[in-house]
This record gives C-alpha cells, structure tokens and sequence, in this order.
C-alpha cells in the first residue's frame, strides 16, 4: 500500500464518537493523531523520493485532504450498503476552501421558489394520464437513500459527506489522469456539446431539450433503475443540465440527477448526484463534493449516496423530483428534491455564462460506449429498455418544465426529442394529464440492431 496514497486520504479514516469523552482519553486520542499526523508525513516524503510511480499515482489533493483531517470527527455513520457517512460541519465542507468562500458561512434559503402558473395547476388537476399507476412526489425530500436505513441522521449544523476512501482514489488513479470525482477530459459528458461529439468520445445520449430562450431553472420527475454498467470505465446516469455558452472550451453547465459509475462508486447501485464545469470539463468542476464549488445545506440528504428503494420491472415505480433555479435576488442556482427539500447551492461566481441565465435545459439519459471487442456496449440507459414498453417498464421523465424570467414553473414548450443511436438507446414522448410533457427513453446498448 502506498502510503502517499494513504496519506493523501488519511481523513477518510478517521473515525470519531459521538459521546463526549474523558479528558485523559481525549488527550491520548491527540497524540495519537499528532504521532499518525508526522508518522506520514515522514514516510510520504521518503516514498515520494524513493518511488517516483507511487507518488504519481497519488496527486489526488492530498494537501487539502490532510488539512480536513481533523475537521472530520463530529459523527459518522455506517450504511448498511458499506458507505460511511461522515457529519461534517457545514461551514468545513469542501465548498468553503474556495478562495471566494472562505470565512463564510452556507447562504439562508431563497425567500422565493419557483411556483407553476394557475393553468399549469388547473391543468393537472383536471387530468389523469393513462399509463398506469401514478406516484406523486408530495414528501419533502422526493428520494430515500440506503443509508437512513441505519436509524441515524447527522444534527443541524452538519451535513452528510460520503466517505471518500482508498479503494477509490486507486480507481480512479487506475484509470489514469489523477482526476478523481471529475469527468474526462475532451467532450466528456454533458449537454450538447457530448451529444454532437458523441462519435468520437464514446458518450451516448437520448434525451428532451429547449434551447433558443432564456431559462432560468429546470423540473421534472424521473424514475430511478438499477441500470447494469458492463464495464468500470462505463457510466450510465439520467439527469437534468442546464446550459450556456458555446459548445467549445467555455461551455458552462449544472447537472443533476442519478447515476451508475463503478469507477466512481465502486458498485452497479444508483446514487444521486450533482456536476458542473465552466471550461467544458477541462479543469474546472466536479461530481458531488469532490471540489469546492457546490455548497450543500441539507443535513439529511447525502451527495453520491444510494438511492433505496428503486424501481423495478413490471412493479412498483420509485421516482424522484429534482428542481434547479436562479435565485432572483442572491443569483446563486439552488437544487431542491421533492417538494421543498433544498440540498444547496452553485454559487453564481463559478460560471461565466450560466453567471446570468441558460441558453438550454436538457433532460434525459447518457451511457459511455466504450466498444468492448469491437462491438457496441450492453451498458443499460434507463431501465434497460425501449420506450415502447411504456409505464413500469422503460424510464421516464414526466411534468418536464423550465423556470422563466419572473421565477414561474411552465412547460418545457418545443421540447426536442433526439436519440444519437435510436436502434441502441431510443426516446419517444407525449403532453397532457398529470404528466404534463414526459418522455420514455432508454435501451438495453447491444442488440440485433446495435452491433
């Protein structure tokens, strides 16, 4: 074992107690902190000269990580799915070493939410669609993750941080790069600038947008599956971006929603999650907490957690709803889940263009097709399956809408339906009833038709 690598995410193993303890123990728990704190300093300098490899293999912001070591030691939890959620206190996350942060505190909840119009609500009330059973998001949080499953929450003060471990700082050094919690470098991944380079990058996409307005925030709700990955360089994930900017190297988006990522997770489980970039995924952005930027504020709600339970085939539906806006008066873009659950906030000094609005909203599915022995993936987008199979068997998007200038939730009017491989991943929708405008998307990636 590496022990730069070990010293790069020795935070993460630091495991801490909720009880106040002794002042004698407390003192021994110090020192020997202080005694591990040097012990791998020590020996991180010596393997860093000693064995070049080891030390490449580590540059994974170990500075920053043994700067929080310390800091992370207000309560953990054990999640029956083998996570361990740390209870970080909030004005300690990783947000707050940006150089426009530091000091600050999480901003106070938006006085103002998006609301829909009255015809938009005379409108669902009078409707019901006619795909089968219907589930409304009326709970607060609209999702459930494994690890509540544990009987534990983090307090007010605190939010939960998954724990990031050594397993995968080495998959993600494996990989190459040295670019953990970030997506490739060269087109990859999100709006349409992946879509329109979706030959040459390997990134697959079916999915619903608008473009040439001004959108201030997206809505929907979609349902969540276990999505089989064939290959740890793979990913499948359904979600919302907003977008601004040109398709080129100073593209701008947000991104939200859930995924399937071994490489990240090291697991096939669905996992909320949250992205964003301003330079086309070159240097800038990151999933989840993995960098400052995104400020959470949701002590509940764990970024990069599993979703539990979720839906299955030709059963019960679980869905989830995730609504991103513009605050009109702080300007900073707020994620909320469900029905007024906020998880926090993209400040709005991290983009250039998203910095006033986006020029899109895109909503949908994306795999990584990385051509295993030549022929197409069998990674899953959706459920796994086309969208003529309809309601409890193929995903879903249902009441897609967008946020307008004066903070309204309308339809997502023109919304486009396209499918980069329809014989692989395709996508077919319909407007009206209680779904509003809603789309099935998805696909099993190799079949007959997809070689």
């Amino acid at each position: 074992m590496s022990s730069t690598l070990m010293a790069s995410c020795c935070y993460c193993c630091f495991i801490s107690y909720k009880r106040p303890r002794p002042i004698i123990a407390t003192f021994v728990s110090f020192l020997l902190f202080f005694l591990f704190f040097f012990f791998f300093l020590a020996e991180a300098a010596t393997s860093s000269s000693s064995n070049g490899t080891a030390a490449a293999r580590a540059v994974l912001h170990s500075g920053e990580e043994l700067l929080r070591f310390e800091r992370f030691r207000a309560q953990l939890v054990r999640s029956p799915d083998g996570d361990v959620i740390d209870c970080v206190p909030s004005h300690l996350q990783p947000a707050f070493e940006h150089p426009r942060l530091r000091g600050q505190k999480p901003e106070e909840a938006p006085a103002a939410r998006p609301t829909p119009t009255a015809k938009t609500r005379r409108r669902r009330r009078s409707h019901v669609h006619g795909g089968g059973e219907q589930r409304e998001d009326d709970d607060e949080h609209g999702l459930q993750q494994a690890w509540w499953a544990a009987g534990e929450a983090c307090p007010e003060g605190t939010i939960p941080v998954r724990r990031t471990t050594e397993a995968d700082l080495l998959r993600a050094s494996d990989a190459g790069g040295g670019r953990f919690g970030m997506k490739p470098r060269g087109g990859g991944g999100g709006g349409g600038a992946a879509r329109r380079d979706s030959t040459s990058s390997g990134h697959e996409h079916a999915v619903g947008y608008v473009s040439g307005g001004q959108f201030y925030g997206a809505k929907a709700s979609l349902n969540v599956w276990p999505a089989h990955v064939a290959s740890p360089a793979e990913f499948s994930l359904s979600q919302i971006w907003l977008i601004s900017g040109s398709f080129g190297n100073d593209l701008n988006t947000i991104e939200a929603g859930w995924q399937v990522s071994p490489q990240l997770y090291g697991d096939n489980n669905p996992r909320f999650f949250t992205y964003w970039t301003n330079d086309a995924y070159q240097e800038t952005g990151c999933y989840n907490l993995h960098c400052s930027g995104f400020v959470q504020t949701n002590s509940r709600i764990a970024i990069g957690a599993a979703i539990s339970p979720i839906s299955s085939f030709a059963g019960r539906q679980f869905d989830i709803t995730l609504l991103i806006w513009k605050d009109p008066k702080q300007g900073h873009w707020w994620l909320q889940l469900g029905s007024g659950a906020l998880v926090g906030y993209w400040p709005s000094f991290l983009f250039s263009h998203l910095g006033a609005r986006a020029d899109m909203a895109q909503f949908g599915g994306e795999v990584v097709n990385t051509r295993p022995s030549g022929s197409h993936t069998p990674t899953q987008m959706g459920s796994g399956r086309f969208p003529g199979e309809g309601y409890g068997r193929a995903a879903y998007f249902r009441n897609v809408q967008v946020v307008d200038w004066d903070n309204n939730l309308i339809p997502a009017a023109g919304l486009r339906l396209l499918a980069d491989h329809p014989a692989c991943y395709d996508i077919a929708g319909g407007q009206g009833g209680a779904w509003g405008r809603y789309f099935y998307y998805g696909g099993p990636g190799r079949n007959a038709r997809c070689p």
